[in-house]
C-alpha cells in the first residue's frame, strides 16, 4: 500500500490540471539502512510492487528511476507527459461565484496517527475517551484506501465540467493549498471554506488530542482529493457525475465553500459543517480505473 500511496500522489500533479494520460513515470526509493537484510528483501520488492500496480491502473509504467540508501523508507517519483495548450487547465481563472469541490475526505493524517496510539497507553487513554478500538480501525482502513484512490477519474471530468483552476490537497493541508490556489488566479477572490467533510470520527479524535489542527483546515494530508474550482452551475453536477463513475463509495465530491470577491486569499469560517464520511463497504475484486485496489492489496 505504501507503493500505491506513492504512486497515486505524484500523478495527482497532472491529474489537477486535468491531464489523465501520463507518458511516462520514474520512481525514487529509499532502501532503510536500520532493516536487516532479510527485511529489506521482503519488504521493498512489495513497496516497488505497490507502485508499479498503481501505474498501470494509472494508464502508464515505470522506465526508470534511482535508488539510494538513508535511515528512512523513503519513496516517491516524477510523472511526465507531453501534450497540446487545450489539453490541460491552467490553474488560475477562478471567478466570483465559482464553487468549490473537494474529491476526497479529509484527515488521513489523523486516522493513521490514531491507529499508532493503539498501542501507546498513554495515548490512547485519551483517545478511548471519545472513540472505540473499532472506530479507530475502520477509520485508519478508509484513510489508507482513500490515499491509495487515484485522483484520475475526477481530472478526466474537469474540462468537460467547465473546471476554471484545481489543485491537489496534500502536505499543505486544505487551507495551504487553498491559500496558494487562491494566490495564482487571475481575478481578485478570495476561497471561503464552509463544510469540512472528514473520515468518520477523525474529528472527534482530533479534538480529543488537544490540537484541533483537522478542524482548523490547517491538518496535513497524504495523497489527498484535487480541490476544484467550478461554475456554480456544474459543481453538484460534477458530484453527482463523480459518484456515479465509482463502486461502493470510491469516489465522492463534496461542495465545501465558495469563491467571493477580495484578496487572493483563503479562509475557514469560524464554525464550519464536519461532514461525517463513513467508511465504504468491502472494496472491489477488480478495480475500475481509477478507484482504489482491493483491500490488503500491495
Amino acid at each position: 500500500m505504501m507503493g500505491r500511496i506513492a504512486c497515486a500522489n505524484v500523478l495527482s500533479d497532472l491529474y489537477a490540471m486535468g491531464v489523465t494520460e501520463c507518458d511516462n513515470m520514474l520512481m525514487l526509493l529509499s532502501v532503510s539502512t536500520k532493516m536487516t537484510e532479510e527485511e529489506r528483501d521482503k519488504v521493498m520488492p512489495l513497496i516497488v510492487k505497490g507502485f508499479k500496480d498503481a501505474a498501470e491502473d494509472g494508464g502508464t509504467s515505470v522506465t526508470g528511476g534511482h535508488t539510494v540508501l538513508n535511515p528512512w523508507i523513503i519513496i516517491g517519483g516524477v510523472a511526465t507527459t507531453v501534450c497540446q495548450p487545450n489539453e490541460f487547465i491552467m490553474p488560475d481563472s477562478a471567478v466570483p461565484g465559482d464553487v468549490l469541490v473537494l474529491t476526497k475526505p479529509l484527515g488521513t493524517h489523523m486516522a493513521v496517527t490514531a491507529h499508532q496510539w493503539l498501542d501507546n497507553p498513554e495515548r490512547w487513554d485519551k483517545l478511548k475517551l471519545v472513540v472505540t478500538r473499532e472506530e479507530v480501525e475502520a477509520a485508519y482502513q478508509e484513510a489508507v484506501l482513500s490515499m491509495a484512490t487515484l485522483n484520475r477519474t475526477a481530472a478526466g471530468l474537469l474540462r468537460a465540467f467547465g473546471a476554471h483552476a484545481a489543485t491537489d490537497v496534500t502536505g499543505f493541508g486544505l487551507l495551504g493549498h487553498a491559500r496558494a490556489l487562491a494566490a495564482r488566479q487571475r481575478h481578485h477572490v478570495t476561497f471561503v471554506i464552509h463544510n469540512l467533510p472528514l473520515i468518520a470520527r477523525t474529528a472527534a479524535m482530533s479534538a480529543a488530542c488537544g490540537g484541533g489542527r483537522l478542524l482548523r483546515g490547517t491538518a496535513p494530508e497524504t495523497s489527498g482529493g484535487l480541490l476544484l474550482c467550478l461554475p456554480r452551475e456544474q459543481a453538484a453536477r460534477f458530484c453527482a457525475e463523480l459518484r456515479a463513475r465509482g463502486r461502493q463509495g470510491a469516489l465522492q465530491g463534496w461542495i465545501i465553500g465558495i469563491a467571493e470577491p477580495g484578496p487572493r486569499g483563503a479562509r475557514l469560517i469560524e464554525r464550519p459543517r464536519v461532514i461525517e464520511v463513513p467508511a465504504r463497504g468491502p472494496a472491489p475484486d477488480s478495480p475500475a480505473p481509477g478507484e482504489a485496489p482491493p483491500e490488503g492489496a500491495s
